[in-house]
């Protein structure tokens, strides 16, 4: 791969902000954009929390607690304890110093700024080089519908703790929501996107859902390789296993590769699946097998070295 390729990644959650910082270490800053899923955006008292946004970038600025996998490190909770001292409900957890950034948002959004602009601001303000992109300026919405009722998704995953029965994941706003400026360009100019291992119902899902996303994604002359979220049947992280088992779609990295199917041009999957490697061939893709555990800040380093590797073999 060419030191001046330009990188687009489609990410959401943990796993993905954990291959973008090791993205960050290969490639440089001006050339790597990151797509950004919204759908778990919501408000908490009176405030826009933009959580997959904000762990991307505390995960660039070098701010995110790696223990909890969320937040800024070593922040306090005194606003939290306080807000419960009130009868407010606390099930999401945010700190002091998070809370400012979502007072930031709040304050600029209520000025007429669209999502992307201020996402643009606070990477700036953080010193954040790398261009991150919500999917969409517009309202959008993931919600779970279970036994227990309709609900959003973080009060599905948050509150309730991924218990409830999934019956259908329903994108709201998805008719309507244009993809936010420079979403369409960023894939259609890249000459590698990478889909990070994230869920893919509800965090790469959600960016598919949007208007124009999936054809530029078919359209685009760049390499498209994914990273499979799923490891031995079972999710490094989240529900994204036990959602896609309740749905009827079996929980392996044959599934996710049949997902993205109708663009993708090259699958990493993790060495314990080695045996599916034929079946996702059989898609017409080309597979690329290894260990694609992050535990460590090299081994971030070492997967995405690899899947850029990947990529250049593509071309």
């Amino acid at each position: 791969m060419g030191e001046c390729d330009t990188i687009t990644a489609l990410a959401g959650g943990v796993g993905a902000a954990k291959l973008i910082d090791g993205l960050s270490s290969v490639v440089p800053a001006e050339k790597l954009t990151v797509i950004v899923n919204t759908g778990d955006d919501c408000e908490f008292h009176g405030l826009r929390v933009s959580p997959d946004l904000d762990i991307v970038t505390y995960t660039l600025a070098g701010l995110v607690d790696e223990e909890k996998g969320w937040g800024i490190k070593n922040d306090t909770f005194n606003c939290l304890q306080m807000l419960e001292v009130y009868g407010h409900e606390t099930w999401f957890k945010l700190g002091d110093r998070d809370l400012a950034t979502h007072i930031h948002r709040t304050m600029m959004l209520r000025s007429g700024y669209k999502l992307s602009e201020v996402t643009r601001d606070i990477c700036a303000r953080l010193g954040v080089r790398q261009r991150i992109i919500p999917m969409t300026d517009e309202y959008f919405a993931t919600k779970i519908r279970t036994d227990k009722g309709t609900m959003h998704f973080q009060e599905y995953l948050v509150k309730r703790g991924s218990l409830d029965v999934v019956r259908e994941i329903v994108y709201e706003g998805a008719e309507s929501a244009k993809p936010a400026p420079g979403v369409i360009e960023s894939i259609m100019d890249a000459e590698t996107v990478i889909l990070c291992p994230s869920n893919p119902l509800v965090s790469i899902g959600t960016i598919l859902a949007i208007r124009g996303v999936r054809e530029a994604l078919r359209e685009s002359n760049a390499v498209k390789v994914a990273v499979s979220p799923i490891v031995g049947g079972a999710a490094v992280k989240g529900p994204a296993d036990k959602m896609m088992s309740q749905l009827g779609i079996e929980p392996s990295a044959l599934s996710v590769a049949k997902l993205y199917s109708d663009f993708l041009d090259a699958f990493v999957m993790d060495e314990v699946d080695a045996p599916l490697v034929q079946e996702v061939k059989g898609l017409g893709i080309r597979v690329a097998v290894t260990n694609t555990l992050m535990r460590t800040r090299e081994d971030r380093i070492r997967l995405a070295k690899f899947v850029l590797e990947v990529a250049s073999k593509c071309k």
